[in-house]
């Protein structure tokens, strides 16, 4: 059974930092490509980040870019989020997700899902 477990999430001030993990059980990470998603009830669920397998330059959202840094750690079969510089538009619940293949482009989907963070930013 595959299941991924986001942490981290919580309250925040403006300007504030959190980093988010996802963990993992029967499945490695580093072998498929892994994004970061987030959703506001009532609007449409935004891709944050991807990260490709082989490593290479993530994929980030426009709304994200230069605050926000996706990385892996392979030993600790985890992902993290690193977001910096927090508004309140960060406001979400955060998921992450896997594809069922190596590279964040191309032919693929989201294969498995974990059950999310919740992000506040508030001051």
């Amino acid at each position: 059974q595959v299941l991924l477990e986001e942490s981290g999430g919580g309250p925040v001030q403006p300007g504030g930092s959190l980093r988010l993990s996802c963990s993992s059980s029967g499945i490695t990470l580093d072998n498929y490509a892994i994004g970061w998603f987030r959703q506001v009830p009532g609007k449409e669920r935004e891709e944050v980040s991807c990260l490709s397998a082989s490593g290479g330059s993530p994929r980030y959202a426009d709304s994200v870019k230069g605050r926000f840094t996706i990385s892996r750690d392979a030993a600790k079969n985890t992902v993290y989020l690193q977001m910096n510089s927090l508004t309140p538009e960060d406001t979400a619940i955060y998921s992450c997700a896997t594809r069922d293949v190596r590279s964040c482009t191309g032919y693929g989907y989201w294969l498995y899902w974990g059950q999310g963070t919740q992000v506040v930013v508030s001051s």
